[in-house]
């Protein structure tokens, strides 16, 4: 049973909290393990004659890890810089063996998508992504938000249509490599079973300002808890306050 939706959402999309050229590093903690790094980048492209922001998302193993079971994923979203909508996503795994390559266009207009696998899809309607799902996020939280209110965002991964269900926690001030933040908790709703023991294993925090910048993101799994933490970052939109 999922918790009612509420209005979190901020009225302001004009001034969005991020900009072209922002760039974001993440270490990936397993314990006192560094276990992996990711990047998530964002710039201004060109895409069928239409100017877009291209973002992508990459994650891979390093140290020991990478030994064990290398990890390099890509996942790119090319995003409609009016309507904050993807026009096309890709999805590139590289996990151990496991191979895996996608690519989605979208069409918004009649509210449909088409996947290089699996063919065309019906969709609801403003439909996301789940690399545009961030910033969408980012866009519309509120620091006005009432605890247990929820976030929903329609998303489409791994040729599935995929509901995200973010609850809001409140303020919460958090310790890292970069200094101490005051941050927005979210807890996103998950599904319970094979990875995650009960809906709320996973939770993020975004900085507490104007940039909603994601600090941190922590998994607690049945085989332990990871914890990714923002170590490095380059032309945020706003000075990142930092309250030690």
């Amino acid at each position: 049973m999922y918790f009612p939706i509420k209005n979190i959402f901020s009225q302001d999309t004009i001034n969005k909290p991020f900009k072209e050229g922002e760039s974001l590093k993440y270490s990936l903690y397993y314990g006192w393990i560094d276990g992996g790094e990711g990047t998530l980048t964002l710039k201004k492209e060109k895409f069928n004659n239409k100017e877009v922001l291209h973002s992508v998302l990459t994650a891979n193993t390093v140290g020991i890890t990478d030994k064990i079971y290398r990890v390099k994923d890509i996942y790119e979203s090319y995003i409609d810089i009016e309507t904050d909508l993807p026009l096309k996503s890709v999805r590139n795994i590289s996990e151990a063996n496991y191979r895996w390559y996608n690519e989605v266009l979208f069409y918004h207009d009649i509210d449909s998508v088409l996947s290089q696998r699996s063919g065309m899809h019906s969709v609801p309607n403003n439909i996301q992504d789940i690399v545009s799902s961030f910033y969408k996020l980012r866009i519309i939280i509120s620091e006005k938000a009432e605890i247990g209110s929820v976030i929903k965002i329609e998303s489409y991964f791994a040729d599935e249509v995929f509901p995200l269900y973010i609850r809001y926690k409140g303020i919460e001030t958090i310790k890292t490599k970069l200094g101490k933040f005051e941050c927005m908790k979210f807890s996103p709703v998950v599904e319970v079973g094979r990875v995650f023991k009960t809906k709320d294993d996973m939770t993020m925090w975004f900085s507490n300002d104007k940039n909603h910048l994601p600090m941190r993101i922590k998994f607690d799994l049945f085989i332990g808890s990871f914890k990714c933490d923002l170590i490095e970052y380059s032309n945020i939109k706003y000075p990142l306050i930092n309250i030690d």
